[in-house]
This record gives C-alpha cells, structure tokens and sequence, in this order.
C-alpha cells in the first residue's frame, strides 16, 4: 500500500486549483461538496468554472496561480493540462511546504484523490493508486446502488448521540447497540416518519439495551482453510467479523488475520512439532477466561478443525466450564493438496476410501495399519509429515508397498508460494530433505500430479 487513506479535515481551509479547463472542473466540482475554501486559478476559466464563482462555491482569480498564493494552503491540485505549466505549479508547492495533486500523474502527486460515494457524514473512499481508475469508477456505481440514501441522516443523528450510548459498557454491548440501531432500528423509524423520528428512536432502544442482561461469552472455534482467504466461508468471515477475541495457529495466514475486526485482540497460541509451543491446557484456559468475562472467542485453527485440531480438547474445556460453542469447519489441507495437483482422494475401481493420518502425535511417530496402507492402490494424505518422512517410507516398504508408488508433497497449498514436489516412496525421505520445505506441507501417499503422469503416459492413453 504506497498510499495511506487518511480523511483530511479541510472545514474552513483553503485548497487552490490551477487550471481552467475540464480537469480543473472536475476538481471543483468534487472539492465544493467539503467545507473547504476553494479558490480558482486561470486566465481563461471556463464559463461552468465562472458560474461556481459566481454562486459563491469558490473564490476565481484570473491569472496564474504565484508562489504568494500558496501561503496558508492545505492542498493544491496542478490541473492545466498543460504540462510546462502544472510541473510549475508542482515545483512552487513543494517549495512551499505544500501537498500537491498533478492531476492525472501519479509520479508527480504527494496525494491521489479517491473516488468518493458521499452519504454525508458516511464518505466511502475508494482508491486504486492510479492503476485503474475506470475500476475505481465501477467500484463507486455498485457502492452507490448498495449504500441506501437514509445511511448520510442515520449516522448525522448518531454522531450527536455517542455520548449518551456511553451508558453501555465499551465493547460487544455498546457494538450491538449500534447494530440494531443501523440495522434495524434506524431504518424503521425513517421510514415510517423521517429524519425527525430518529432522536426518539435511539433513546428508546438505549433504555431497552440499558435494561437488557449482560451478554454471556461464546466460543467459535473456525477452519480457517489452508491458507488462502478466499477460500474462507461466508459464515467463518462473520465470525471474525463479529469476535472480541482471535485465539489463532501458527499455520493462519497475516491474510485471513486481516479480516477479523480491528479492535479484536489477536493471540498466537501456535504449536509447532518437536519445538517450543503453547501448551493445550494454557489454550483452553485463554479460551474460558475470555468467554467468561463475557466476549466471543473466535478459535481460529488452520485447516478444518476437525482434522488433528485437538478440537475435541478445547470443546471439552469449554463444556466443563459451561462456555457455549459452535463449529464451523473449514477446508482440510488434504482437499486443498489434491485439487492442487488437480486430483480427486478418490476414484471408482482405484481406491474406496482414503486416510488421513498424521506422522507424528504427541508420544512421537505414530503408529498406523502399516499393511492395510501398502496395498496397491491405497491412498492416504499425511499431515505433519516432513519430520517423519524416512520413518513413513520404512514402515510401508517393510510392509510390502511398491517402491515405485506415486508420493507427491505439496507445500504451502493454496498459497501464493505453493510448490509441488512429485516423488516416490523409495526416493520420498530423500526429496523432502532436499526440498527444504519451509512451509506447511502435506505427503499425498499414492497420488502423482496430473502432470506428471500424463508426461509418463504413452499419447494413446491420454486420448482415451
């Protein structure tokens, strides 16, 4: 983000325009909706320019724009269309300690100007650092079809009454006021008697929210998926929408931590195998402390977290502590790995059924039906597999598997940094030390990338 968004306070400051023509225009037209003083610069104005003038929205001065003129200015926009004359106007302004917008050059520009949908004092800003303003254009029509007119007296009202709301403890009470109130509320009293009903509206819920028990703390504990957040569920984005706290894995990406709201507090409880890592019982701890003091505790676990989450753990802490919970799963790193390597965990006349089995558990390398697992045919995803790898390898040649069988690793899956290592079993301790995997990686065991088989295959059987 080379552009910080920030709203300027400009109510009775002066902003400058030089120019007179379209570009200039389009500046004044967008600039008189503020409370700003504004004045104009050119020689030869525009007649729409002059009749702004003329109405009182800005003050014209028929010349070029002087290095005096920028005395006490907060902004000046560089809109001539002339390009010897706006690098002029850009050199005096930043002589003059002074921001400076070149209209249509971003090189040259301190600041951009967004596209804005104006529901004052509600102000939608919408900016794409001078990639695509048509863009930018688009984004501004859906905000405005989406954003209802009563929004701009809705919040007007509000704003006069935040004090009063202070009655209710900061936090998801004062929060669910609001939501009522913008939500539902607010727009029922507008619509049935106008701007005027609004005042009566909000003090009558107030003393309903006033009178209302306090909220009791939950916990939801999320499949934040493998790591890309579009890939995150509707109703897993509310939840972090709507949490106090964010209780997270090492594995959940800065990305979908994103989306929770800004003033959650955000936890890293992450564990990590054969290393340092927050201990279970210190988890469901945090998890019941936050929900007793009344918050809703979002649990976030990469993944689903009903795959070697130890979810049944922490829903049994909460149980015993009688803090209500929800799941809402997410999706498991073995879908996500094999879509990657554009394959299913099943198929008819090959295998029936598929394994997920983890290399490792909390008393060491875990023991599995190693022979079952060696059968031809058989498939099975393996988490937490890179530190067991030649261990896996052992135990399944011991028992009879092909060395030839197709092992693909796929790290990082979903992520922009995905990698996809296809091996065998006979190689796959080798490869997976070789590749150095940083990231998360999950052993496919019996799958090879749709890729590489189809490079292996004679033409004949990739046209049937």
């Amino acid at each position: 983000m080379k552009h910080f968004p920030i709203f300027l306070d400009v109510e009775g400051r002066d902003i400058a325009v030089s120019g007179g023509d379209e570009a200039a225009l389009a500046k004044l037209r967008l600039l008189a909706k503020s409370d700003a003083r504004l004045t104009a610069y050119s020689a030869a104005p525009g007649a729409d320019i002059r009749d702004l003038a003329a109405c009182g929205r800005l003050t014209l001065v028929p010349r070029a724009i002087e290095a005096s003129d920028l005395a006490g200015k907060v902004l000046v926009y560089a809109a001539n269309e002339d390009a010897n004359e706006d690098r002029r106007v850009v050199t005096l302004a930043r002589e003059a300690g002074v921001l400076v917008n070149h209209v249509d050059n971003l090189e040259t520009s301190d600041f951009i100007t967004p596209a804005v949908v104006d529901r004052d004092p509600v102000v939608v800003a919408i900016g794409t650092e001078g990639a695509a303003p048509v863009l930018a254009r688009a984004i501004k029509a859906e905000l405005e079809e989406s954003l209802p007119p009563a929004l701009g007296p809705l919040a007007r009202v509000a704003k006069g009454f935040r004090q009063m709301a202070k009655a209710l403890p900061f936090g998801r009470r004062r929060r669910t006021f609001w939501s009522d109130y913008y939500s539902r509320v607010g727009p029922r009293a507008f619509d049935q008697d106008g701007e005027a009903a609004l005042p009566g509206a909000l003090e009558q819920l107030l003393a309903e929210h006033l009178d209302a028990s306090p909220e009791i703390g939950s916990v939801t504990f999320v499949g934040a998926g493998p790591g890309d957040p579009d890939l995150l569920t509707l109703k897993a984005r509310r939840a972090l929408h709507d949490a106090d706290v964010v209780i997270h894995d090492r594995l959940v990406t800065p990305g979908i931590l994103d989306l929770a709201r800004r003033e959650a507090l955000i936890v890293n409880a992450g564990k990590r195998g054969f290393a340092p890592s927050t201990p279970q019982a210190e988890i469901n701890a945090m998890l019941v402390r936050h929900a007793s003091e009344g918050r809703h505790v979002v649990r976030l676990k990469s993944g689903d977290a009903t795959v070697f989450g130890r979810l049944d753990e922490e829903v049994d802490a909460c149980a015993a502590a009688g803090v209500s919970c929800s799941v809402i799963p997410g999706i498991t790193a073995a879908s996500a790995a094999a879509a990657g390597i554009g394959r299913s965990l099943t198929r008819r006349q090959r295998n029936s059924s598929v394994q997920l089995i983890t290399g490792h558990d909390v008393e060491g390398y875990a023991e599995h039906d190693w022979r079952a697992l060696a059968r031809p045919g058989e498939v099975a995803a393996i988490y937490m597999g890179k530190k067991s790898a030649r261990f896996i390898q052992g135990r399944l040649m011991m028992h009879g598997a092909a060395p030839d069988t197709p092992v693909t690793i796929v790290e990082s899956a979903t992520r922009a940094d995905q990698r996809v290592i296809a091996s065998e079993l006979a190689c796959l301790s080798e490869d997976v030390a070789r590749a150095d995997l940083a990231g998360p990686a999950l052993v496919l065991y019996g799958l090879a990338p749709r890729e590489a088989e189809a490079v292996a295959r004679p033409k004949r059987e990739i046209a049937l």
